[in-house]
């Protein structure tokens, strides 16, 4: 992550409290801070200590987007938490955690040198698009969704179904049917029917710019979404980037077609907490929804920005929504068409 804008001295102040709070920090000790960029919804600090750089993150209770979107920043809590139950199941596929301090709703984990881990996102920009390492993200999702499905310690954890609201169904889904008033009903039933799927932890934002090409595979952040509801978001989530990309790259549009269902496959093949079919099927009936969303949603991706590609991802989404699949092969082929 690129530096930003030079601290502020009350955040310097509050951070060095909450670092020596942790135990990160002697009493004597400096520490030196460097703003990060992040995404919308927290910023994001590198943090040099005398043993070395760490990383700080703090959730932001009104976020970066053009129209006003706010979350609760208790989500601080259920991303750590999402991050230390992952490091159990896959620990390279996340930060090791260093700490946390409630009082401030922040935390600390390792620093991850871009120069070894690059954002996956970065990478598929340039046209590296690299089905196994799409495979891997979905076996990595999978293997998450596995050992925390049905499980009740585990939902007990993550009772953050208004924060997921606020945060995804919502702002993306909910979104949509204000947008376009012809599709409120759709939205709302897929909403609804979202809201009330709880079988595993969910990530909820499970994108490329959260991912890290890191050296023993991909490394997942940014888990502010954390929730205990439908596996199918995850999947959904991700395959909607691997489509929208065609768009920014479209040199590489049959390389990201095919981490398309690289990433599929490597996941449906490990379902096993309930029939793969019905996943898929909650999944294709998410994908239209979530790619209409990043047209018209409060958080459009950045880089589709001409009218006419909006509008043609408008007019495919809508009809996949309007005729709902039940096979994410079926949108593939009809994205790959279009």
């Amino acid at each position: 992550m690129a530096a930003t804008e030079p601290l502020v001295v009350a955040d310097a102040a509050e951070l060095t409290e909450a670092l020596r709070r942790m135990g990160l920090l002697a009493a004597e000790a400096v520490a030196r801070f460097t703003p990060l960029l992040g995404g919308v919804s927290s910023e994001i600090w590198r943090v040099d200590l005398p043993s070395g750089p760490i990383c700080v993150k703090r959730a932001l209770a009104k976020l970066r987007t053009e129209r006003d979107w706010f979350a609760p920043i208790a989500r601080w809590r259920y991303e750590y938490e999402w991050l230390a139950v992952a490091g159990g199941i896959v620990p390279q596929a996340v930060p090791r955690l260093l700490g946390a301090d409630p009082t401030r709703g922040l935390f600390a984990m390792a620093y991850l040198d871009p120069q070894r881990f690059v954002v996956w996102k970065a990478a598929l920009r340039g046209g590296c698009a690299e089905p196994p390492f799409a495979a891997a993200v979905g076996r990595n999702l999978a293997a998450i969704h596995t050992a925390t499905a049905r499980r009740t310690d585990i939902a007990s954890r993550f009772r953050s179904d208004e924060i997921f609201y606020a945060i995804r169904l919502d702002p993306y889904l909910g979104e949509v049917g204000r947008r376009h008033p012809d599709l409120t009903a759709a939205m709302a039933e897929l909403v609804a029917k979202t809201a009330a799927t709880r079988l595993a932890l969910v990530h909820g934002d499970v994108s490329p710019k959260n991912i890290l090409v890191g050296p023993h595979g991909p490394v997942f952040l940014d888990a502010e979404c954390a929730w205990y509801g439908d596996p199918a978001f995850d999947l959904a989530f991700c395959l909607n980037h691997l489509l929208l990309k065609c768009v920014w790259t479209p040199a590489a549009a049959a390389d990201f077609l095919r981490c398309f269902e690289a990433l599929r496959d490597a996941y449906l093949t490990r379902v096993r907490w309930e029939a793969p079919e019905a996943l898929e099927a909650r999944a294709a009936r998410l994908l239209p929804g979530l790619l209409l969303a990043r047209i018209d949603g409060k958080s459009p991706v950045e880089y589709i920005t001409a009218e006419a590609e909006k509008e043609r991802i408008r007019r495919l989404a809508r009809f996949l929504i309007q005729s709902p699949p039940s096979r994410l092969g079926d949108i593939r082929a009809a994205w790959a068409r279009a």
